[in-house]
């Protein structure tokens, strides 16, 4: 286990996490809350699919 792994909050927003994984080159992040207990897992797949849903919404309009 990772003593302090890096970690981001529920309202960091996609591109800011998607950049950290990137920029760390890192496969998923920890999401914590305010008292910084776990509340969820970023990976690198939930990011395409954000960008993929994203693109396609575009598409629609």
């Amino acid at each position: 286990m990772t003593p302090d792994p890096v970690c981001v909050r529920a309202s960091t927003t996609i591109e800011d996490a998607a950049n950290l994984l990137l920029r760390m080159r890192i496969g998923r992040l920890p999401v914590v809350d305010d008292q910084k207990r776990l509340v969820g897992i970023i990976t690198r797949g939930n990011i395409i699919k954000a960008a993929l849903e994203a693109r396609q919404r575009m598409q629609n309009e």
